[in-house]
């Protein structure tokens, strides 16, 4: 990554892919080699196992296509209290492995969501009392202590739609009380939309600690409709709440403009929701996205 420039990749995700195995979801191989074709040099690992995790032969997968890692991803539900830990390491040690060994630097930790992803039921309160919150902090200070001092790697945190951290106010809380050093935001900006936080505020008021980016759009429209009915973060993305850039919000030129004057190098990584959906709907979108966002910055490149 060049310094001082946004770099744009993209992710699994872009591809419908929410699942280690699914037979919805667009094969690794295809996957890989329309990222290349769609021009893109970077991507996320997605869910752990749906590429080969084997890393010599995940290695030379990438290697003959000339694409390269910027992050994995792992799970996490600190604030339900210490012993979480046991539950959230193993896989994440698995992720993590996998992410350093490809050269990769990053690792997107996603909170649990509060309700059922599909029956849209609560399994536990949609907010945190104090003692929950303190849970919180303490994990992903200790999380984020092990992958720096272990593997070399820096926790992003990803604020999430029906989890405890998605409005504005949540996460300023998060970074308000956990280590710069061991924690920086992944600024979701669709995520954000969707939870009402404001992706330009973020930047304005926590430069140093936007550590990496996930770059989406919210259809307002359907968002208005999600919020009258309810609906849980699937029914959303069934609905079509995911938009096409330049074709929602937030404003992404306003959000890259933003970035760029930080004057740090970041990934900028497309990610937009759409499982379940036909093999043949991603790439056309991953072109045309890719595109849009390079016009968007005098100093973004893929």
């Amino acid at each position: 990554m060049t310094e001082n420039m946004l770099t744009i990749g993209t992710a699994p995700d872009s591809w419908g892919v929410w699942f280690a195995d699914d037979p919805k979801q667009t094969p690794w191989e295809r996957f890989l080699d329309e990222v290349v074709e769609s021009g893109y040099k970077w991507i996320e690992l997605g869910p752990y196992g749906y590429l080969p995790n084997d890393p010599e032969r995940l290695a030379r997968e990438l290697k003959d296509r000339d694409l390269k890692v910027t992050a994995g991803t792992v799970f996490t539900a600190f604030h339900r209290g210490a012993a979480q830990w046991e539950e959230a390491w193993e896989p994440a040690r698995k992720v993590a492995e996998l992410t350093a060994a490809m050269g990769g630097t990053n690792v997107v930790v996603i909170p649990a969501m509060w309700r059922d992803d599909v029956t849209g039921e609560a399994v536990e309160s949609g907010t945190l009392d104090t003692q929950q919150w303190q849970d919180l902090f303490a994990g992903h200070n200790k999380l984020g202590e092990v992958l720096l001092k272990d593997f070399g790697l820096k926790q992003q945190f990803h604020s999430h739609a029906d989890s405890h951290v998605g409005a504005q106010a949540d996460i300023e809380h998060l970074l308000a009380e956990t280590d710069p050093a061991l924690l920086n935001l992944c600024l979701d900006t669709g995520h954000a939309e969707y939870c009402g936080a404001n992706s330009l505020e973020l930047i304005r008021k926590y430069p140093e600690r936007i550590g990496y980016l996930h770059l989406k759009q919210i259809n307002p429209d359907i968002l208005a409709k999600v919020n009258a009915e309810n609906m849980t973060w699937a029914a959303a993305n069934l609905a079509g709440v995911m938009s096409e850039p330049p074709g929602g919000l937030p404003d992404l030129r306003a959000v890259i403009e933003a970035v760029e004057a930080l004057n740090k190098p970041i990934f900028g990584i497309v990610e937009q929701d759409m499982y379940p959906v036909a093999f043949d709907v991603p790439m056309p979108i991953a072109k045309r996205t890719r595109n849009y966002l390079l016009s968007c910055g005098s100093r973004t490149t893929v």
